[in-house]
């Protein structure tokens, strides 16, 4: 049986061969110009999806009503720039896009791009205008918070109108903040000048416009380019909601999310102003190791080695960021404004930036019988093979350390682990079981391919608790599924989110021949090829993995997960594949989860976790919002009140006696950073009541 990482190579060739064919026969046989970049681009992409989705869509006019309706929500999601007349215009294409794209054009997306910068302009002179005259309020009346509730304004005095009230809103959420603070510090003698209520509501207009002011400069800088990714997903997101077009930028930072590493400086950088500024400097980088560059620092230009600087005062923050980043071993020479006021040039060789904090790290909870904690934060890997981490070496170095500390038990958290790489996934799981298959993949058509562990080698003996919650996904789901049909281990928190397909990125510049390079680079696809199946034949798709101790959750009640999304793939079956549960020793299930309803019956916190949810979820129901001071505030009193109550049953929670492990301590005292966001996992871990629950299921079992 191929492995996983051969079966996707092989698969990507096949594919390849599918986006191509057509490529060849989209222009003229001497290739097309720079100008023909976004026929090209549409051509290729809808050719790719039509042709090796999982689930192909036909380019007609179906396709076309969903792919308008996606396009226009994300164009302006909050109806505040639109009006129903610019709508009404737009709605005259919508059986249309799916012939513009075949025609290669695109007089559809031009016009919306057109009349969404003249709503622009129009809505910058609104709220100047508002915000230059004092909010009342006194006055009873009250606003539609939630978009779906609210429709496009028929005119632009009632825009504008709608306009006030979105101000006034945030005005309001501003000055009773400032209230409330100003309260409490009465309370403990605080001797600051008080501000009246005149004065708190005239420094709230105030930042809210500087705030405006900074979002709007940024949405001029925007263009058409950015704006056709977004159009371009449109009609992706019809297929399924995880199929994606990535333009090259944004394919570069998707590698960085997911492998947890970047080849640049290290410098956290932000935009105000119209100047780029340094913010962090991130611990063990090049910048960190050169040591001239500092937070608070002012880039003004950036120069390529030798190559004559490009200035970057007003430029937008990701083309600044794309002329500082660059590969290992190269040379880029900054021209920065310090604090103090001195110019100086700072040459930096870059390097490969590992971002530490989501990489796997793990505690000891001291006890007669000692409990082993990892946190995953993600299924992390090296897609691009350039030497860096995978998370299924990583949580088996961290198993290793903590049996050279005698752990008897094991607690892997998955908690808002939003998945990644499905190989470290089946390697992880074959750190629990002997040998066998861990989940089953299926094209559209064909057999399953079942994924195998066959190392018969045990990495871990003893009882397992995986937690999850409705933010594990993917990867996640995988190996909880993996563990729960094993009866390796128990499943606790709450349900998952339910994604259980499998994406494929394809490089679009490779599937065309060398007369397209005008074009290139066009980006990467996102593309569904695959759904995946528990080794019991259910998918994960839509509904998750049910935990086998289910714990109250502050979002239990909210509409959350893949079933919510809209055009999301449907759930299915299919046979078991061959495989042997765990047997020695037999989980003590019914005994594990009747101890665990006990505990969580007579918990005060719990109880007051469910009521939380219950009060979110009237809340979110409950979208209309009062403008009115006094109503305001008298409904967040009573939010902060029963908050309050939670947040001291939390405090009284006897917090976990954890150590950190022998092995990280040198290393962590050599890095007082590193120290010091390691201290901070500590803390947030000693008092995390759902760690603690799953000690008392593993001190059950053992």
């Amino acid at each position: 049986m191929l492995s996983l990482k051969t079966k996707l190579v092989a698969y990507g060739t096949a594919a390849s061969v599918v986006f191509g064919i057509a490529s060849y026969k989209l222009l003229e046989k001497e290739g097309p110009t720079a100008s023909q970049k976004n026929e090209v681009l549409a051509k290729v992409l809808m050719q790719g999806l039509s042709s090796a989705h999982y689930s192909p869509e036909r380019l007609d006019d179906d396709l076309s009503k969903k792919a308008f309706a996606l396009y226009l929500e994300r164009l302006d999601y909050n109806k505040k720039f639109l009006l129903k007349s610019d709508v009404d215009q737009l709605a005259k294409y919508q059986t249309q896009l799916d012939d513009e794209i075949k025609n290669g054009s695109f007089k559809f997306f031009d016009l919306s791009m057109a009349l969404l910068n003249k709503r622009l302009k129009e809505a910058e002179g609104y709220y100047k205008e508002i915000l230059d005259k004092p909010f009342d309020f006194t006055k009873d009346e009250s606003i539609e918070v939630k978009p779906d509730k609210i429709k496009f304004a028929t005119s632009q005095a009632a825009l504008k109108e709608e306009w006030r009230k979105y101000l006034k809103y945030q005005a309001l959420i501003r000055v009773a903040d400032a209230i409330d603070s100003q309260q409490k510090a009465d309370t403990v003698g605080n001797q600051e000048a008080k501000k009246t209520p005149a004065e708190m509501e005239a420094e709230a207009r105030k930042k809210i416009k500087e705030s405006y002011d900074d979002l709007f400069k940024r949405m001029s800088q925007l263009e058409n380019e950015d704006w056709r990714s977004t159009y371009f997903n449109a009609f992706a997101n019809v297929f399924d909601p995880h199929t994606e077009y990535f333009a090259p930028k944004e394919k570069e930072d998707f590698d960085i999310e997911f492998s947890g590493t970047l080849e640049g400086i290290g410098a956290v950088l932000t935009e105000k102003d119209g100047y780029i500024r340094v913010s962090e400097i991130t611990p063990g980088s090049p910048s960190y190791m050169q040591g001239e560059l500092k937070a608070g620092d002012m880039i003004l230009k950036v120069a390529q080695g030798s190559k004559e600087p490009v200035d970057v005062q007003g430029m937008r923050l990701d083309k600044a960021v794309t002329l500082i980043r660059g590969k290992k071993g190269t040379e880029v020479r900054l021209t920065v404004k310090k604090v103090d006021g001195t110019l100086k040039n700072i040459s930096i060789i870059r390097d490969v930036v590992v971002r530490e904090e989501g990489f796997a790290k793990s505690l000891l909870i001291n006890g007669p019988k000692p409990i082993g904690y990892i946190q995953l934060p993600a299924f992390y890997a090296d897609f691009n093979g350039t030497g860096g981490r995978n998370s299924g070496d990583d949580v088996a170095t961290e198993i290793e350390k903590l049996k050279e500390e005698n752990a008897q038990g094991i607690i892997l958290d998955l908690r808002n682990n939003g998945g990644g790489s499905l190989q470290d996934v089946v390697d992880m799981v074959g750190l629990f079981i002997k040998s066998g298959p861990v989940v089953q993949v299926k094209s559209a058509t064909g057999a399953p391919a079942v994924l195998e562990d066959r190392d018969p080698q045990l990495q871990f003996t003893g009882p397992l608790v995986v937690l999850v919650n409705e933010n594990s996904a993917s990867a996640s789901e995988i190996m909880a599924a993996a563990i729960q049909d094993y009866k390796r281990g128990v499943i606790v928190g709450s349900s998952t989110y339910g994604k259980g397909t499998v994406q494929q990125f394809f490089n679009l510049d490779q599937v065309l021949p060398a007369t397209f390079n005008a074009v290139k680079p066009l980006g990467h696809v996102k593309l569904t090829t695959q759904k995946y199946y528990r080794v019991s034949g259910g998918t994960t798709q839509m509904r998750g993995v049910t935990p086998d101790i289910i714990l109250p959750d502050t979002y239990t009640y909210l509409k959350y997960g893949e079933k919510e999304q809209e055009h999301a793939l449907p759930f299915d079956e299919i046979p078991a594949a061959k495989f042997s549960a765990w047997q020695s020793p037999s989980l003590p299930m019914d005994k594990l989860k009747n101890a665990s309803k006990a505990r969580v019956s007579n918990s005060a916190t719990f109880s007051l976790i469910n009521q939380s949810a219950l009060r979110l979820k009237e809340r979110s129901e409950s979208t209309l919002r009062s403008l009115k001071l006094t109503t305001y505030m008298a409904e967040e009193k009573k939010n902060q009140a029963e908050a309050k109550k939670l947040e001291e049953a939390r405090k009284s929670i006897p917090q976990l006696d954890v150590a950190t492990l022998k092995a990280d301590v040198k290393k962590l005292a050599a890095d007082t950073s590193a120290s010091a966001r390691f201290s901070a996992f500590t803390r947030n871990a000693k008092k995390d009541l759902y760690i603690q629950e799953a000690v008392a299921i593993l001190k059950d079992e053992l």
